[in-house]
C-alpha cells in the first residue's frame, strides 16, 4: 500500500505543478503582456510582479514537480495564488458571465492553494529529491 501512496503522491504533484510550469513558461514570450495587466489592476512595480510571477510559476512548478524543496515550493505557490486569485479574479466587482467565469477560477484557485497546503504539511512523498 505505500507504494501506491508514494505514486499516488508522485502523481499528484505533477499534476499541481504542470498549471504553473506552463503559465510560468508562457510568460517568458509574455513577459510584457504580464506587466501590462499586472498594471491594468493598479499594482504597483508591474515589470517586477511579473519577473515574480514568472520565477515563482516556472521554478517553483519544478521544485514541486521533482520534489526538491517541495514544501518551501508549494508554500510560495500559495502565497502567489492567493495574491493573484484576490487581484485577478474579483468576480465580487464584475457582473454576468464575467463574474461567473472568474467565480470558477477563483474556487479553482482555492482549490489548488488546498492542494499545495497539503503539501507543506505532509511533504511531497518518498518518490522525491526529497525524500521524506
Amino acid at each position: 500500500m505505500n507504494g501506491a501512496k508514494d505514486l499516488l503522491a508522485l502523481v499528484g504533484r505533477v499534476l499541481l505543478a504542470v498549471m504553473f510550469v506552463y503559465s510560468g513558461y508562457g510568460k517568458i514570450g509574455g513577459f510584457e503582456g504580464t506587466a501590462h495587466a499586472i498594471a491594468s489592476k493598479g499594482l504597483p512595480l508591474p515589470e517586477i510582479g511579473a519577473a515574480i510571477a514568472l520565477t515563482v510559476e516556472l521554478i517553483g512548478g519544478l521544485m514541486l514537480a521533482i520534489g526538491w524543496k517541495a514544501r518551501w515550493a508549494a508554500a510560495a505557490i500559495v502565497l502567489f495564488t492567493a495574491g493573484a486569485t484576490y487581484y485577478f479574479h474579483d468576480f465580487w466587482h464584475m457582473a454576468d458571465q464575467a463574474a461567473r467565469t472568474n467565480q470558477i477560477m477563483f474556487l479553482k484557485n482555492i482549490a489548488v492553494i488546498g492542494g499545495m497546503l497539503l503539501v507543506v504539511a505532509f511533504g511531497p512523498g518518498r518518490i522525491s529529491l526529497d525524500r521524506r
